[in-house]
């Protein structure tokens, strides 16, 4: 599997760009912004996008949602809870002091145990609520894309709309951590990790 990482945009969100090395089908990950420099990327490594999956609807992860439908043609894919946000992305940025561009519609609206598949591989969606209502986590063996939901060393904030701490913490526990210990994780924010080491180290699921 070919597998890139950028970090986009003005809070440095993980954008990951996933491809088949059979077929050169990808999705892209968390378009957060620059858009430009994903084209420029999969262009590169000649892929072809067929998703975009956002993990939740915060703006720094989907902002370049609308660039990269109009520029790939690829289908949208956000779990079912955070399709509202998706129409307050603007709004959203500009709390921070920031602009973002509100995203179009989801093409696919995506639910726990879901499979998107490009090319030879799939990736179980994992519905893992709790940094907002419909976040996800993306699993293939020995690969987990956690979005907001778990880092290196800490979890996703809860004090925004639709956080719930309790909810996070079972998520992790419940659905994560319940993975093989040698998963990689690859998160929204930050450094990569792997569960063996979360489990071991992070204060916050001790």
């Amino acid at each position: 599997m070919i597998s890139k990482k950028l970090e986009v945009g003005p809070i440095m969100a993980n954008c990951y760009i996933l491809g088949c090395e059979e077929t050169r089908e990808a999705v892209v990950i968390d378009p957060g912004d620059d858009a430009d420099r994903i084209l420029m990327a999969l262009a590169e490594e000649k892929l072809t996008v067929t998703y975009l999956i956002n993990t939740h609807g915060h703006f720094d992860h989907v902002s370049a949602n609308r660039r990269m439908k109009e520029a790939t043609g690829a289908q949208l894919a956000i779990h079912t809870e955070d399709v509202p946000m998706l129409s307050q992305l603007s709004r959203s940025a500009a709390s921070f002091g920031l602009s973002a561009e509100n995203s179009p519609e989801p093409d696919r609206l995506l639910h726990d145990k879901d499979t998107v598949r490009f090319g030879n591989i799939s990736l179980t969606v994992i519905h893992t609520p709790g940094h907002s209502r419909g976040g996800i986590a993306l699993y293939t063996p020995g690969h987990l894309f956690a979005g907001d939901t778990l880092f290196a060393g800490s979890i996703g904030r809860t004090d925004l709309p639709g956080g719930d701490y309790d909810t996070l913490i079972a998520s992790i526990k419940q659905k994560l951590l319940v993975l093989p210990d040698d998963t990689v994780v690859y998160t929204g924010h930050g450094p990569e990790t792997t569960l063996a080491n979360e489990k071991r180290m992070n204060p916050f699921l001790r």
